[in-house]
């Protein structure tokens, strides 16, 4: 083996390192900015003040680990959500523009009927968001009812797309594009009670109001248009967000289909950290262009602390009593052999600091790995922590597609 400084052996060698910065041409870095990994679409339908909403948030909050996205088909709004992060993004329904005869009895205009949405917009948007492809949707004005030729939200792909809307299963084009479609049936006292007590509170209407627009457009559109819908339906879900049972069982499908294309599901030993807002807080902060040195290396030291110390949870323990300063036994745990780390130079190193800070005097060795060919690897360097075979070792490397096994 060869004994030397390893900075001095990654200068002199021409070829890849592990962990290192040192490539030549033939080991191209792959691109991920595709991804042949389908999205997952759900289709939630049912009649309006019914739950959809509701029933959609349930679902994104238990999607741990998956980004999702929230297009309303007939509401206000389009919603980003991920396990890192919950936000709002205030964006246009799928409604069309009206024509100026429209507009000029807009009072009269039916918004509950299939033909004020424009589906070919919406398949549109449906069919980037399967194929990965980010997606520029137009914001609609609805005090104009007009879409503004100059405002648009951009949503990228994820890997669940929740559809909500009135009239997402009316056209069997769209049906075809879904995964999973749940019809939300709730009481229709109960649904009138929810869009006088909305609408009136939220949109500033009056009661009569609400309900002569109910009577003569809403009422008639969900027995014409929505409820014939129901038949499509994969799970039909009583009562709405109040049937947490249901929707503990649909996630689980959810997850379960999500899960084919986990590598968990094929490699026992991946284990993946659960998603909080502040671990995407700071990798927002990281792959942020602005974020200055500092700033990148204070974060980076953060997420490093909380991956080594989620990978010691991992380790074998075994039950220790001790004593506590009151005389009391307290029943605890303790490492069940002794612990060391090696770092993979040179990406490695930066786990260091993480491991010492988390274990008081381990004992940290390095290692160097040389790619010679396609197919072959060799040890150049290595300076690995006594009596290493006699306990665990926790090997630190930061970047997870350097295949070092």
């Amino acid at each position: 083996m060869v004994k030397s400084d390893p900075d001095t052996i990654m200068e002199a060698t021409a070829a890849a390192h592990f962990s290192g910065l040192h490539f030549d041409d033939q080991y191209p870095v792959p691109n991920y900015k595709g991804s042949n990994k389908v999205p997952f679409v759900i289709g939630v339908a049912g009649g309006t003040a019914s739950g959809k909403t509701t029933v959609c948030d349930m679902i994104i909050q238990q999607l741990h680990d998956h980004l999702a996205v929230l297009v309303n088909q007939d509401s206000l709004s389009l919603s980003l959500f991920s396990t890192f992060a919950d936000s709002q993004i205030p964006a246009d329904s799928f409604y069309r523009g009206l024509t100026p005869e429209e507009m000029a009895n807009v009072g009269e205009y039916n918004f509950d009927h299939p033909d004020a949405l424009d589906t070919e917009q919406l398949l549109e948007c449906l069919g980037n968001l399967k194929a990965n492809q980010p997606v520029q949707i137009p914001v609609y004005d609805f005090k104009n009812h007009q879409r503004c030729s100059d405002r648009f939200r951009k949503v990228n792909a994820s890997d669940v797309v929740i559809l909500e809307g009135i009239l997402v299963f009316h056209d069997a084009r769209v049906r075809e594009l879904m995964n999973m479609k749940i019809f939300v049936d709730t009481d229709a006292d109960v649904r009138l009670a929810r869009r006088i007590t909305r609408d009136t509170l939220e949109r500033g209407r009056d009661v009569n109001g609400v309900i002569d627009q109910y009577a003569k457009f809403v009422k008639p559109a969900f027995d014409d248009f929505i409820l014939p819908t129901k038949k499509y339906a994969d799970v039909i879900l009583p009562r709405g967000g109040d049937n947490h049972v249901a929707i503990d069982l649909m996630v689980q499908h959810i997850r379960m289909k999500l899960g084919q294309h986990d590598l968990r599901t094929i490699y026992p030993n991946v284990f993946v950290i659960q998603s909080t807002f502040q671990i995407r807080g700071m990798h927002t902060l990281i792959r942020d262009q602005e974020t200055n040195k500092h700033d990148f290396v204070f974060y980076a030291d953060r997420l490093i602390r909380l991956i080594v110390e989620n990978g010691l949870g991992h380790m074998p323990f075994t039950e220790k009593q001790v004593i506590t300063p009151t005389g009391s036994i307290y029943v605890g745990v303790d490492f069940c052999k002794q612990l060391c780390g090696v770092s993979i130079i040179r990406s490695g190193e930066s786990m260091e600091n993480a491991l010492r800070a988390c274990c008081k005097g381990i004992k940290v060795g390095k290692i160097l790995i040389h790619r010679e060919g396609d197919d072959g690897k060799q040890l150049i360097y290595e300076k690995l922590p006594i009596n290493i075979a006699d306990g665990h070792v926790l090997l630190m490397d930061p970047i997870l597609g350097t295949d070092v096994p």
